[in-house]
């Protein structure tokens, strides 16, 4: 399996994800800056955590529009899998690759935490290693990790079964619990907690090699 992890000024979590899937994977991913126009043949692209372009305007939204993001929607239209962690999945939300938007967190303050997520829904690359209703723990450290969506499209998410995780407890008022959620397809995921930052003992959690493992034994060529 092949990976590619993009990377934009201000993004902080690169490494950690580095790691993570060399682990799962065996191969070390592919590193693309936000200005190239051109992605390797990968089964995997990762957007990772971080303050993309300062969350100038609004978090994600600028980097939403940076010249790799066409390769990225043309990928994920061909079925590639994508996969955007906190400041990724806002950043997928604003280039319309998801539905919703992440706001301010109702306490208006910045979290950093552990947290408990339900798994949702494994019939996806992504969780496939988990069981229906397992619990999580990972971290979260966000100040706009607080989910939107109108009416009609949250309910759109629930019919469809696109929820991957809600928040056992949830620490940013984000509708329905939501932590993480997939696409109609299932093919592009994201998620506000950081699953790359619990794969080892001293992180306090190994419950993120889950998610790593699963799409890497789903994407294995």
């Amino acid at each position: 399996m092949q990976s590619a992890i993009v990377v934009f000024p201000g993004t902080n979590r690169e490494r950690d994800a580095i790691v993570a899937l060399e682990r799962a994977t065996g191969n070390k991913p592919h590193v693309v800056w936000h200005t190239d126009r051109t992605l390797p043949k990968v089964d995997l692209i990762l957007l990772p955590g971080g303050f993309s372009y300062g969350d100038y305007l609004r978090t994600g939204a600028m980097a939403a529009h940076a010249p790799i993001m066409r390769e990225v929607k043309a990928r994920a239209a061909q079925g590639v899998r994508v996969w955007g962690i906190c400041n990724g999945f806002q950043i997928l939300c604003e280039a319309g690759l998801l539905p919703g938007i992440l706001l301010r967190n109702k306490s208006l303050k910045f979290i950093c935490k552990s947290v408990t997520l339900k798994v949702e829904n494994t019939d996806s690359d992504f969780t496939r290693l988990c069981q229906k209703g397992q619990d999580l723990r990972a971290i979260i450290a966000h100040g706009d990790g607080n989910y939107f969506a109108e009416a009609e499209a949250l309910k759109k998410l629930e019919y469809n079964g696109q929820v991957a995780f809600r928040y056992r407890e949830n620490p940013n008022g984000s509708a329905n619990d939501i932590a993480g959620i997939f696409n109609e397809k299932r093919n592009v995921l994201g998620m506000m907690p950081h699953p790359e930052d619990a794969i080892e003992v001293l992180h306090g959690s190994t419950d993120g090699k889950l998610l790593f493992d699963s799409v890497a034994h789903a994407l294995a060529a």
